[in-house]
């Protein structure tokens, strides 16, 4: 072949790859696999299919699953896939509701090993829960079954959720585990208030999480921030309530040491929760630590507890009652914190004796309560800090 012919085929090629790279993605209906937008047939099998083509496109692809009603079994979509996957869901996706299809299931719909990978698309997932909360007793019942969340995403590098909502799911609405660059915004989540475990969002062994521009109302904690190593996690203008509150643990109640480190929690509004900013770890645990942690520009709206350190956190009983955790907490700082309690303990630090929290910082903190018993104050134990500004309630540090 000629120098001439052999620089024709090359240039081919690069043009070829440039415009999948850089071209219109290439779109994968699933109706075009037999997707039935019933609401009643199960269709993993034709989203599967759908998605193993997508994945195969060396280019821009995107699953499109249209509007309509559509029943899925619990589905793993897996990599590695030869380019950016967009899964563009404009229906409604809605999870089984019979016991054998999710007791003892960790999961409903899961996303595992993708580079460039974003969940968009305006659509709902209907984890229809009320199927399943009567099973979750965990915490009477130290065997309950697994129940599934809603969407996992694992080993996910570059990832995007946005403009989705979740409704009523199982377990938790969404887990990140050793996610890396992710990003999830305008995402809407609802489930009632006493709702069991429908956490909002819960993040574990994960780096550089932005969380923003999301409403949720739960029945558990907006936020989890798990251990495993989780940091870099920004979070901002995410309203929160009922639920929770924003947590960071419960820490130590695996057999690994967990560190957590590099969070910032900015421009919330945490509305009617049980708790308000929370760290939380088991009173019995291995060696950790959690630290450089930022909380500034939050409204509370009668919040109870709005700020706590809670290391003999045993939601269940049975722990010692021996404020002996070994988890280390320093470089925490509440910034412009304000609103109204619904309890008198503003600000409740119980920190451990053995490894007390180091440099906790209060500063402009206006926090009123008007019930009975009042004003506000707070609660310090095991713990080293200073105040600086408005300090309502006294500060005890």
């Amino acid at each position: 072949m000629g120098l001439g012919r052999i620089c024709l085929v090359w240039c081919i090629l690069v043009v070829t790859v440039t415009c999948n790279i850089s071209g219109p993605p290439q779109v994968f209906d699933v109706r075009n696999y037999g997707a039935i937008s019933d609401g009643e047939t199960d269709n993993q099998e034709a989203f599967l299919k759908a998605w193993n083509d997508a994945c195969k496109w060396e280019g821009r692809a995107r699953l499109l699953i249209p509007p309509g009603t559509y029943m899925v079994e619990p589905i793993i979509f897996s990599g590695q896939c030869n380019g950016s996957m967009t899964v563009v869901l404009k229906g409604v996706l809605k999870a089984p509701t019979n016991p054998s299809s999710f007791i003892n299931m960790d999961h409903w719909i899961t996303f595992r090993y993708v580079d460039w990978l974003t969940v968009t698309g305006g659509g709902t997932l209907d984890g229809q829960g009320a199927s399943a909360w009567p099973y979750n007793n965990c915490n009477k019942n130290s065997n309950c079954p697994k129940l599934p969340i809603t969407m996992r995403l694992d080993f996910i590098t570059n990832g995007m959720l946005k403009h989705i909502k979740s409704v009523n799911s199982k377990n938790a609405h969404f887990n990140l585990f050793a996610c890396n660059n992710t990003k999830v915004s305008h995402v809407k989540i609802t489930a009632p208030g006493d709702s069991p475990n429908t956490d909002g969002i819960k993040i574990g062994g994960s780096n550089n999480i932005e969380i923003s521009h999301t409403g949720i109302t739960t029945g558990d904690d907006c936020i989890a921030i798990l251990g495993g190593g989780t940091s870099g996690v920004n979070i901002t203008d995410v309203f929160c309530g009922p639920g929770h509150g924003i947590s960071i643990g419960s820490l130590g109640n695996n057999n690994d040491k967990d560190h957590v480190a590099d969070i910032h929690v900015s421009n919330c509004t945490l509305n009617g929760t049980t708790t308000g900013l929370r760290i939380k770890t088991w009173p019995r645990s291995l060696p950790g630590n959690a630290t450089n942690i930022t909380y500034e520009q939050i409204f509370m709206d009668n919040v109870a507890n709005p700020i706590v350190i809670d290391q003999m956190y045993c939601p269940s009983g049975g722990c010692s009652k021996q404020s002996n955790s070994p988890i280390q907490i320093q470089d925490v700082t509440y910034k412009g914190i304000w609103g109204t309690s619904s309890s008198k303990v503003a600000m409740y630090f119980q920190c451990s004796e053995s490894f007390p929290c180091k440099n906790v910082v209060t500063q402009d903190i206006d926090l009123f309560y008007h019930g009975p018993g009042g004003p506000a104050n707070s609660t310090c134990n095991n713990i080293n800090g200073k105040s600086y500004g408005k300090q309502n309630p006294r500060s005890c540090l």
